[in-house]
């Protein structure tokens, strides 16, 4: 059953008539808030229209579900993407314009909702796009974060975070449903009864929160499938202490209440203090009992108490280790709650589980103290005890006597909760994200877990949706593709494949060429209206866009700058392919290295944009706020793509992907899905430079290289001396002192270089001279650009949904 789409004159007449109704003004006083509400509430007419007949249809057919449950869903702005999803973005346009209206400054008025940091959330948002667009029933579980992470500005050359309010003015697109608020519970203690013959556990003085779901409307692209986004925010059941109040204590009578409310506030709360760690593992709790807690109510719903059956139409998967407390809260929800025995529950629960792991990095592998989770979880701790015990005792059957493997894999020891360690034991499926990741899950990090169960392991690598990050990013080279293959693509992503013999025809290759520089334009455009920056679009954008880590090296890219910037100095006449190096990043706010690296790109940004002669071939460009939206203009216009992770600490990578889908040429280690771009185009259309796994893996045995490297290497040895020489920021020439020792000499008697910048700094910028040199003959580069984004089909969300449906989840499809 197919919706009409609304007219042209449809759209003007609706939004022209929410105005009056709503605001009592027409088009030439309205406000731009105003016209955008107008217009959103238009398009989520639409939504909903889909909503309403899609409703009921997956419990009528009785299909499996799947509850994905992740910390972060970074969806980015949904009125743009919900026109594309109607497939009527071109009426919605043309309504605009005929209105007088420019719909990009209209799009620009809607908050981007704070739900994200970064490639995870991302990757989340893309994986529930897909999910609706394939018909497959499913919904998104997180917090509503109130403030989301922070809202970058850049002072003096530093990171400053400042609150990132996108709820200030609400959200259009949210549907409170205050009927299915769940009760979460902290605290307390647990009493053991025994009636019957039997022994049950209640849990007893705890304190509560309340659970309220905020739904956010997910629909398939040219479909009635609407899947929900769940955001859970905290409310305290306690609303105001009357009697402190009475007595004049005002703070204390809203304590709780504030207490309570804190855990949706903000996402992911420092936790260098106990009280942070305290608040992370609330937060995790929360999601994971409200999420879980829903799903069980949904079932019996449906199905009755019929629990034999619920694997089969239930599927819970935990997205990197944040929801893992949604394992032991289903087993009490099974026992406690509905009276069944351990090893039913059990069971039940391996069967419903998966888990994808994201990140080989130790820190990255949560671990709780497990004097925190007894207190604040007593119950949901005994059960880990329990599932420990059982654990250990099997183990033991496996390795006999090898106490010391076993500590390692079990999910309480040594004082800690190991969540990951959880979430595989108690799960049917472990994925990592792309083929090394998982490889290095199978071979080192999960290397005990591999040998008791190989079965349980697979690899599905990620994706991203190419409906808003080549059909809404990119209208211009999407028009393009249509003009050249049709418009099937669009709906089977397969299709792009067909693109590639147009990199033979010359007036596609100027149509293409001119379409990139077009989105330079626009790019540009931005930067001067949100930071003054003005930008050559005649010059080789270079782009690297990420979270700032020390793994994804950054540091590497502004050291290379440096050297070149060097070069020039002492040669003014060399010839030099201009080049503008954009980074977009932002540093978690108690990661002081990580912020230190931006200042340093700040500096190194002053020096070159001052510089008389470098400036005429060189520009760099840190932007503030990296975000989806800034995102959006930045893949379109890049010509080269940054991907500089230490090899074998990247697990896979999304920002990549959006960069070839886009037209850009990969510059990379052989690390994530990089080795699966090389892999899909070919050495001849992506650089490759740098270490591989297995020699970062072998140098991490031997002594340090750095030295020698610094001793020997005289370019190396200027840009190392530039940090600490009055070179950069000469106000405080001991300013990145701490870059160079880290370097140099390492942290506290560990490595120096432990991500093996200085290793790879002489490859990396070779492999960009190599660059420079492909890019002047332009026919060849276009190709390459072309041949990246017919290749990068493979790398859509709906193929990732696919394999994790085939191997994982077995949901069935559902159309009216």
């Amino acid at each position: 059953m197919a919706l009409d789409r609304l007219t042209v004159q449809e759209i003007k007449d609706s939004i022209l008539q929410k105005l009056e109704r709503n605001y009592g003004c027409d088009i030439t006083d309205a406000t731009k808030n105003q016209i955008y509400d107008a217009l959103a509430q238009t398009v989520r007419d639409e939504v909903m229209k889909r909503r309403t007949a899609y409703r009921g249809e997956r419990k009528r057919q009785r299909c499996k579900k799947l509850y994905y449950l992740s910390a972060e869903f970074l969806v980015g702005r949904a009125l743009h993407n919900n026109m594309v999803a109607l497939v009527n973005e071109h009426n919605y346009i043309v309504a605009l314009r005929e209105l007088g209206l420019d719909p990009s400054s209209i799009f620009e008025e809607e908050p981007e909702p704070g739900l994200g940091n970064g490639g995870l959330g991302r990757l989340a948002a893309c994986f529930l796009d897909s999910l609706s667009s394939l018909h497959l029933p499913a919904m998104g579980c997180t917090i509503r974060y109130e403030y989301g992470l922070f809202r970058q500005k850049i002072v003096d050359g530093y990171q400053v975070e400042l609150p990132d309010n996108w709820l200030e003015n609400g959200s259009m697109w949210e549907v409170c449903r205050m009927d299915e608020s769940q009760e979460v519970h902290f605290g307390g203690r647990v009493e053991e009864i025994h009636e019957n013959g039997k022994t049950s556990y209640r849990h007893v003085n705890y304190s509560t929160v309340q659970a309220v779901p905020y739904d956010v409307p997910t629909l398939g692209y040219d479909s009635n499938m609407v899947n929900m986004l769940r955001c859970w925010s905290a409310r305290a059941t306690k609303k105001l202490d009357m009697q402190s109040f009475n007595r004049g204590e005002y703070t204390r009578a809203i304590e709780e209440k504030e207490l309570a409310e804190v855990i949706s506030k903000v996402l992911y709360p420092e936790d260098n203090h106990y009280e942070g760690k305290e608040l992370r593992l609330k937060q995790q709790y929360f999601l994971s009992s409200a999420s879980v807690q829903y799903a069980v109510k949904d079932f019996v719903k449906v199905y009755g108490k019929d629990f034999s059956i619920f694997a089969d139409k239930v599927a819970l998967h935990v997205n990197d280790t944040h929801p893992g407390m949604a394992i032991p809260e289903l087993m009490r929800i099974l026992m406690d709650e509905y009276g069944l025995g351990w090893d039913e529950a059990e069971t039940i629960t391996k069967n419903t589980f998966g888990y994808t792991n994201h990140t080989v990095m130790a820190e990255a592998l949560e671990k709780w103290p497990e004097d925190m989770v007894a207190r604040l979880l007593p119950r949901i701790y005994m059960i880990l005890q329990e599932i420990n015990r059982r654990e250990c005792a099997a183990l033991w059957d496996v390795f006999p006597g090898q106490w010391e493997r076993i500590g390692r894999m079990a999910v309480i020891g040594y004082g800690t909760v190991n969540m990951a360690n959880l979430c595989i034991w108690m799960g049917h499926s472990v994925n990592g994200v792309s083929k090394i990741h998982t490889d290095i899950l199978k071979k080192d990090v999960f290397h005990d877990f591999y040998l008791v169960d190989p079965d349980k392991f697979t690899s599905i690598t990620n994706g991203i949706t190419h409906r808003r990050w080549l059909m809404m990013a990119n209208f211009r080279l999407s028009s393009l593709i249509d003009e050249a293959i049709g418009d099937k693509w669009r709906k089977d992503y397969e299709l792009l494949k067909d693109l590639e013999p147009f990199k033979e025809d010359a007036a596609f290759r100027e149509k293409f060429f001119e379409a990139k520089k077009l989105n330079k334009a626009r790019l540009s455009r931005r930067l001067t209206s949100w930071q003054g920056v003005s930008l050559r679009e005649d010059d080789m954008f270079d782009i690297q866009a990420k979270r700032l880590h020390e793994y994804k090296r950054q540091l590497l890219n502004a050291l290379g700058i440096l050297m070149l910037y060097n070069r020039i100095k002492d040669n003014p006449g060399l010839d030099v392919q201009p080049r503008i190096y954009i980074f977009g990043a932002k540093a978690a706010p108690g990661y002081y290295r990580a912020k230190l690296i931006i200042r340093l790109i700040n500096e190194i940004a002053k020096l070159v944009n001052n510089d008389p002669v470098a400036s005429r071939v060189m520009k760099v460009v840190f932007v503030e706020n990296y975000c989806v939206s800034l995102a959006e203009d930045l893949m379109p216009a890049a010509d080269l793509s940054e991907q500089l992770s230490t090899a074998g600490k990247e697990a896979s990578g999304t920002g990549n992907m959006k960069f070839m889908m886009n037209g850009a040429v990969t510059l990379g280690t052989l690390d994530g899905a990089n080795v699966e771009i090389l892999q899909a185009v070919g050495k001849d259309n992506i650089y490759i430079f740098g270490m591989t796994a297995e020699q970062v893996e072998a140098a991490y045995r031997q002594p340090s290289r750095a030295s020698a490297i610094f001793e020997t290497n005289a370019e190396v040895r200027r840009v190392m001396t530039q940090l600490i020489d009055g070179t950069l920021c000469p106000e405080q020439p001991g300013l990145f002192r701490d870059l160079y020792h880290s370097l140099l000499f390492g942290d506290n008697g560990g490595m120096a270089d432990s991500y093996f910048v200085l290793s790879d700094l002489s490859g990396y910028v070779k492999a960009r001279m190599q660059i420079e040199k492909d890019y002047r003959d332009r026919d060849e580069w276009v190709k390459k650009a072309i041949t990246n984004v017919a290749r990068s089909w493979i790398f859509a969300s709906d193929r990732t949904i696919k394999e994790y449906n085939e191997k994982i989840w077995h949901l069935k499809e559902v159309r009216l």
